[in-house]
């Protein structure tokens, strides 16, 4: 009765995958750029069976149709994307967080591993990654009036892939003009 189970399952399992020839592409979230003609598309595209072929940033130019595509590790996670106006300080940026760094080298990209700051510029054709890869990113906040972004995270300074009372804690002051740390505290 198992053997007869098994081949059914089997079966079942079989045509059911044989039947699908496509990929899928997902176009999670359609994000405006204000004070541009860009429309920012977060886009994942599974294949049959693999899994998440690629993930990326697709830049749309809705006057032209051109794209610019900003490429991402395949099993990175955005966490948030924000655009920063301050039009009396010249500033119009992109600001992502996403995990886009394995840190322990082992398994792929998770949740065990650290979030990045990542600016881009509102076409998409600029990409700077703003916090070092081993900062595990807390919280982050804009100051408009100053034109600069306040980031606090921590380092896993015994890589025990855990937040404990060894691990540095860290304040860092970046100028969303220059891109630059100005202090870390």
């Amino acid at each position: 009765m198992k053997n007869v189970f098994l081949i059914i399952l089997t079966t079942l399992g079989l045509t059911t995958y044989g039947q699908d020839k496509y990929n899928y592409v997902s176009f999670n979230k359609l994000k405006e750029v204000e004070g541009t003609d860009f429309i920012i598309a977060t886009i994942e595209n599974w294949g049959k069976g693999d899994g998440l072929k690629n993930r990326y940033l697709l830049f749309i130019d809705t006057k032209t149709g051109q794209t610019n595509q900003v490429n991402f590790p395949n099993e990175g996670y955005f966490e948030k994307i924000e655009q920063v106006k301050v039009d009396n300080l010249g500033i119009n940026k992109i600001i992502v967080s996403a995990q886009t760094v394995d840190l322990d080298g082992k398994k792929g990209i998770d949740w065990n591993d650290p979030t990045q700051i990542i600016v881009l510029s509102t076409d998409g054709k600029e990409k700077t990654q703003l916090t070092e890869s081993k900062l595990f990113v807390r919280t982050w906040v804009v100051n408009k009036k100053t034109g600069t972004i306040i980031i606090t995270g921590h380092y896993d300074t015994n890589n025990n892939g855990k937040y404990d009372k060894t691990d540095k804690n860290e304040i860092g002051i970046y100028d969303l003009k220059t891109l630059k740390l100005i202090n870390k505290i």
